[in-house]
């Protein structure tokens, strides 16, 4: 399976890459769309498993994750995965710009000593999904706090002590 295969999803407060997501949804949609959420989640997590390492520790939140993925793509309702901590996105196609913005970002964490579950968003796709029209740009906790240029590590210390 190529890259395009890997579907980025939420599981617990992490954002986890799984090959073949859609290509196995696709397959139990056709067989299992009327069993119960149970049936689903096992079926999904052992078909997923053959291409993915899923830590036996923390199954249930991979089983979970699937099953709401599943869902998506039937059109039943779901519950959305509820992020905790903090959340860090840097949208841009990996210019000079875009990289220095990740670099400082690292280096305010670091001085900080903030935890935080930083992505750099290079898809075009997954860019425009924030609705901004210039790179790079920053979104912390899904606001998106600057677009078009590099904030100065002052200002990002400051947005990132609000949280």
């Amino acid at each position: 399976m190529s890259q395009d295969d890997t579907k980025q999803i939420r599981v617990g407060k992490h954002a986890v890459g799984i090959v073949g997501l859609t290509h196995v949804i696709e397959e139990v949609a056709e067989n299992f769309a009327h069993k119960s959420d149970s049936e689903i989640q096992i079926e999904l997590l052992s078909r997923l498993s053959r291409s993915n390492y899923i830590p036996s520790n923390i199954q249930d939140s991979y089983a979970k994750a699937f099953l709401r993925e599943f869902k998506k793509y039937i059109g039943k309702p779901y519950e959305e995965e509820v992020s905790e901590g903090l959340e860090i996105k840097v949208l841009g196609p990996g210019c000079t710009q875009c990289d220095m913005l990740d670099k400082i970002l690292m280096e305010v964490l670091s001085e900080m000593n903030i935890l935080a579950d930083m992505e750099h968003v290079r898809d075009i796709k997954g860019i425009g999904k924030y609705g901004v029209m210039g790179t790079p740009a920053l979104v912390i906790n899904g606001k998106v706090k600057s677009v078009g240029k590099v904030p100065d590590k002052e200002k990002l210390k400051e947005w990132l002590s609000e949280y």
